[in-house]
């Protein structure tokens, strides 16, 4: 049976879409093209209906999930100062931690990122350079906005390496703290 392009398109973005979650939950390189498939209903042979490979699927996975970040709304908004504030104060918290499935896919897949091919890092890479050019705008300083980039990305993927709520809320509140501290003292 043939498919309309309509439903091919919207199989490709339920595709996209669980294959983020599954990535972000339990990494992308760990589950095999029938699993991403069995999680949409699907069979592992019409994967290929849809990418020419595993590799392009995790591009464009990349790319969406990073499009859709609590980042990537700050940059899109041109956030004042203020806001950017508040928004790194939500980002930097436990329930974000726990969030990882919905959360900004940099902490739980930046490392996979780091081992992918060149299309998969030239996507994130074009993504980091806009956030920051973004956050450079608001923060009047391009080395501060590199600095909050990696405390906040780099505070959740060590908050998720902790197993107690305790410690991990330690990392969180020392983070936020240092954000607190670095933003105001950028006035």
């Amino acid at each position: 049976m043939r498919y309309t392009n309509e439903h091919k398109q919207q199989t490709r973005e339920r595709l996209l879409a669980s294959s983020g979650a599954l990535a972000k939950r339990g990494g992308f390189s760990s589950t095999g093209v029938a699993g991403l498939m069995k999680a949409i209903g699907l069979t592992g042979g019409a994967f290929y209906n849809h990418f020419p490979s595993k590799d392009d699927l995790f591009t464009e996975v990349v790319r969406q999930e990073l499009c859709n970040s609590p980042l990537a709304r700050l940059a899109n908004q041109g956030a004042s100062r203020e806001r950017l504030g508040r928004c790194l104060q939500q980002y930097l918290s436990l329930a974000h931690l726990h969030n990882a499935e919905g959360g900004c896919p940099l902490p739980p897949l930046g490392v996979e990122i780091a081992r992918a091919e060149a299309p998969v890092r030239a996507v994130a890479e074009h993504w980091l350079v806009e956030l920051h050019q973004a956050w450079s705008a608001t923060l009047e300083d391009s080395e501060l906005a590199w600095v909050l980039i990696s405390q906040c990305v780099g505070a959740l993927l060590v908050g998720r390496m902790l197993a107690t709520e305790s410690v991990q809320s330690q990392v969180l509140d020392a983070s936020r703290h240092f954000v607190e501290k670095a933003l105001h003292e950028a006035d």
